[in-house]
């Protein structure tokens, strides 16, 4: 049961009065004033995906010597379970923690976004380091974005009001992760658009993360857009290889070395066409990225070699701190999806085999790639190029279904969006050719 149905019963039973909730929530932050600082989490801008929906993956316990091994610091977790947050408490891993779509209508609510903090968060601090609240997960295009889409960003207001109250509007951001199905038109990616009917959440989102200073983030998979067009898109620009010669938007002339880079710079045009004033400000990082290294037999792409070279090359680019062509001077921060394969995911047989790790521990495949180890904190001290995270507020940057074309000109074109009845999570749709877009709900 979700931590915020079980909140929900409570409250049935009875509901919590203002002076209690008020006091506990000032114990937690006389305990996170007083305690010492935990270890600096990771001077990389690399962080994993820990999805858990399996029935053979290992304790929570276990992931530590795999983080340190890869040399990661930052985990996004999609909920709030405890028995994680108490795993990782005093390990100085910086935590991405899951308000889960259930719980929205409940945190809409200020005092319902209270008493989350206080039941979910609140317990945890400060040995547990939460850096981002991210609420919900593709929830305006998800399976039940009909009845989620106007309560995210009321859900996303009183959660920072109620860090703010707290004094730790600093420390945590709050947040929400996008699909790319948000986009109404990507080619090329100075055409980059939102889908009109999306706008009128959208905007004023936007202006959230202007006053917030918290950053838009966006789950980009290459490996869809080259699965369903591999004639259109070339496989060494979806796998982000190095030595690939690159696409030049016709536009803006800006130079393209891989589809990972021109589909986060689509969103950057997106959010300056829809927010001009938000555009100066707000950040796009990428919140999921991945390729899986097997499927069923008509997913030819997903294999361990295409998964080792696409998560070699993203941790590789991450490292290198070049950021976009559009944004060089805003590190490219994202997070490979995921820690562990997952064998009961739903959908396509790929979307069980995403991990870096089978479940027994043992590497899926071997990166070509390791982060250098003065990015990782194990046994180190911060050198403090990452602050912020994925989610924090350090070095901030501050429908139309109409198909543009260019998915034969080495950019996936995900300008038209197929809806997904099924409801399974991150299934790009149809080729590039006839304007698919990814729908990647959770």
């Amino acid at each position: 049961m979700a931590p915020c149905c079980l909140l929900q019963i409570g409250w049935c039973l009875e509901r919590p009065r203002g002076f209690r909730l008020a006091a506990a929530l000032c114990a937690a932050v006389v305990a996170l004033a007083l305690a010492p600082a935990l270890d600096a989490t990771s001077a990389s801008l690399l962080g994993i995906n820990y999805g858990r929906v399996g029935n053979n993956l290992p304790p929570p316990q276990s992931v530590m010597p795999l983080l340190e091994g890869l040399g990661i610091g930052r985990v996004r977790m999609y909920d709030a379970d405890p028995t994680v947050l108490r795993a990782f408490a005093r390990t100085g891993v910086e935590l991405i923690v899951g308000v889960p779509d259930e719980c929205l209508a409940a945190v809409a609510d200020p005092s319902g976004a209270a008493q989350w903090l206080k039941e979910n968060v609140a317990p945890f601090l400060p040995d547990t380091k939460i850096s981002v609240l991210a609420v919900g997960n593709e929830v305006l295009t998800g399976a039940n974005s009909s009845t989620l889409s106007r309560t995210l960003l009321p859900a996303m207001q009183s959660l920072h009001g109620a860090v703010a109250a707290l004094g730790l509007d600093k420390q945590i951001t709050v947040t929400s992760a996008h699909n790319l199905g948000v986009l109404g038109t990507s080619y090329p990616p100075s055409a980059g658009a939102f889908r009109k009917d999306l706008l009128p959440y959208l905007c004023p989102i936007l202006d959230y993360h202007a006053r917030t200073g918290s950053p838009f983030l966006v789950n980009a998979y290459p490996y869809f857009a080259y699965s369903s067009d591999p004639r259109g898109v070339q496989l060494d620009y979806a796998l982000l290889d190095p030595g690939f010669a690159g696409v030049q938007d016709p536009n803006s002339r800006l130079h393209y070395p891989n589809l990972l880079v021109a589909q986060v710079d689509a969103v950057y045009h997106a959010i300056a066409a829809a927010n001009t004033a938000a555009s100066r400000v707000v950040e796009v990082r990428v919140s999921e990225t991945g390729w899986p290294s097997a499927g069923a037999a008509n997913e030819t792409a997903a294999t361990p070699q295409n998964a080792a070279r696409y998560n070699s090359n993203a941790m590789r680019l991450v490292a290198e701190d070049k950021g976009t062509p559009l944004k060089p001077g805003a590190p490219l921060r994202a997070y490979v999806f995921a820690l562990f394969n997952e064998n009961l995911k739903p959908g396509l047989a790929s979307e069980r085999y995403y991990g870096l790790f089978k479940p027994d521990g043992t590497p899926a495949y071997e990166l070509s790639f390791k982060l250098p180890r003065d990015n990782s904190t194990f046994g180190h001290g911060d050198t403090g190029k990452g602050g912020g995270g994925i989610g924090g507020n350090g070095n901030g940057n501050g429908s139309s279904w109409n198909n543009s074309g260019g998915g034969n000109s080495g950019y996936y074109d995900i300008s038209a969006s197929a809806r997904d009845t099924t409801g399974h999570w991150r299934m790009w749709a149809q080729a590039a050719m006839a304007g698919a877009v990814a729908v990647l709900t959770l």
